[in-house]
């Protein structure tokens, strides 16, 4: 297989120094036409035709031609590159703001205007299920030294075999098993962790002296239910502390953060070997936008349709105290603007968690904690994962008893900048290849169902199944 740029980008990521953005301002919302971004840019003729494979996406999205889809999106190139992160940053908040349809209309906007990494081959490959070994769900991992499998008589039983959830673990080689705070990443919808993760925190924690970072790639990339996705958190949890004999922090990623609660939920083994949950841009109470798709049948997965405000899935994980932490949580979230999940602002927010058990939970929208700074302006769904405060708060959870505080974050220094130190403009476009091939992998998707999996019967099985969810 052919090693295409964005794979050669993971694997050599290279610091750039970031620029002060513009702090947002008020202003009439622009629509994908009014926007301008493309105008001038290149020669007119490419810019008209990119334009135009633009509204044979959107057309052909609504008139549910999936053939006519694809045939516009692979002819799709950027009409420019950003130079830098403030040139970059600019053109993510103005499509941000044009309050995009659907992700695979976004995501075809983010192509066009050159925020990505590689090219759109690449990303489609990605989304299709090539990709480099980090990305890989078949590896070789030795047995853990105590079964894990399941840990104790309260847990769910498991429908996936122990071989297959095993072999979704990625350990890098750099893995000092115990020696620093093991940290397992749990991916977003339509997403390998080593996709979702790559230009972030992968990096970012392989390059601490406190973390080690692990990754769960979930075959399907987390398109189907989510309660078999969460029996891969699930497993992952209870391996790592078991081969590295230490509790185990972890950092989830959109659906991730849904799939971290349910295993906490129906596993309880999982809430005595986890130290910590760094939830960034969770949808705990599903997402409008995402029951806005169920009607665009081209996207549907069994996931997406779960993820709705109103499904049976979001009904039973919040039930029985499930909209509460089960382990110290730290949930990050951008108010201003989450393309993917809405609401996302204030005590409505869908990644907002309650704390009943008293386990202690820190809720922290970006824009509130860093009004006025550069890290407090515009972030997507998938900015959150280079936002700086995010991964303060991350640091500051991982090294401490409890959820992070933002009491103990140096908030002037860190909402100073738009990136987290460490990270530059191909980090901050990788990071942008997550939310592109994701719905392009949502589009891919066969079959395509028209009703959410029924829930499983260890949720209402009996009553001594609810004391054990609440234990």
């Amino acid at each position: 297989m052919r090693t295409s740029p964005f794979f050669v980008a993971c694997l050599t990521l290279a610091s750039q120094a970031t620029a002060r953005p513009e702090p947002a301002v008020k202003e009439p919302t622009p629509t994908f036409d009014e926007r301008g971004l493309l105008d001038g840019v290149v020669d007119g003729v490419v810019v008209n035709l990119v334009k135009g494979l633009l509204g044979q996406v959107h057309n052909a999205l609504e008139a549910g031609d999936a053939d006519a889809v694809l045939k516009a999106v692979k002819q799709l190139v950027p009409t420019a590159r950003p130079t830098n992160v403030d040139g970059a940053s600019k053109v993510i908040a103005s499509l941000a703001k044009a309050r995009p349809t659907n992700i695979l209309e976004y995501g075809s906007h983010l192509i066009a205007n050159g925020i990505i990494s590689g090219g759109v081959e690449d990303l489609l490959q990605i989304a299709g299920g090539s990709g480099p070994a980090e990305a890989g769900s078949s590896n070789s991992n030795p047995d853990p030294p105590t079964s894990v499998y399941p840990k104790d008589a309260c847990d769910a039983t498991y429908t996936i075999p122990e071989d297959k959830l095993r072999a979704a673990i990625y350990i890098p080689d750099s893995f000092t098993h115990g020696e620093k705070q093991p940290v397992v990443l749990l991916a977003g919808t339509g997403n390998m962790a080593y996709t979702s993760f790559s230009g972030n925190f992968i990096p970012l924690l392989s390059n601490s002296d406190w973390a080690d970072p692990v990754w769960v790639n979930v075959p399907g990339k987390l398109l189907d239910d989510v309660q078999t996705n969460a029996e891969y958190a699930a497993y992952a949890l209870n391996y790592i502390a078991s081969i590295t004999g230490r509790n185990v922090s972890v950092i989830g990623w959109s659906q991730g953060n849904i799939d971290a609660q349910w295993a906490f939920k129906y596993w309880p083994s999982t809430r005595r070997v986890t130290s910590d949950h760094i939830a960034i841009s969770a949808d705990y109470k599903g997402s409008t936008i995402l029951s806005a798709l169920m009607p665009l049948k081209l996207l549907n997965t069994e996931s997406v349709l779960q993820q709705g405000p109103d499904t049976k899935l979001i009904a039973a994980l919040r039930s029985n105290g499930g909209d509460s932490g089960y382990v110290p949580t730290t949930s990050i979230y951008s108010g201003f603007f989450d393309e993917i999940v809405q609401p996302m602002s204030g005590k409505e927010a869908s990644a907002y968690l309650l704390d009943a058990r008293k386990v202690g939970v820190t809720n922290v929208e970006v824009q509130q904690v860093c009004a006025g700074y550069p890290a407090g302006t515009l972030y997507t769904h998938e900015g959150v994962l280079y936002n700086p405060l995010a991964f303060a708060l991350a640091k500051d959870a991982i090294t401490h008893d409890g959820p992070g505080q933002v009491s103990r974050i140096p908030l002037k220094e860190v909402c100073s900048r738009y990136l987290t130190p460490g990270l530059g403009l191909e980090e901050l476009l990788i990071t942008e290849n997550a939310i592109v091939s994701g719905g392009f992998a949502m589009f891919l998707y066969q079959p395509k169902p028209v009703q959410e999996p029924k829930i499983q019967g260890y949720v209402t099985a009996s009553k001594a199944a609810a004391e054990c969810a609440n234990q």
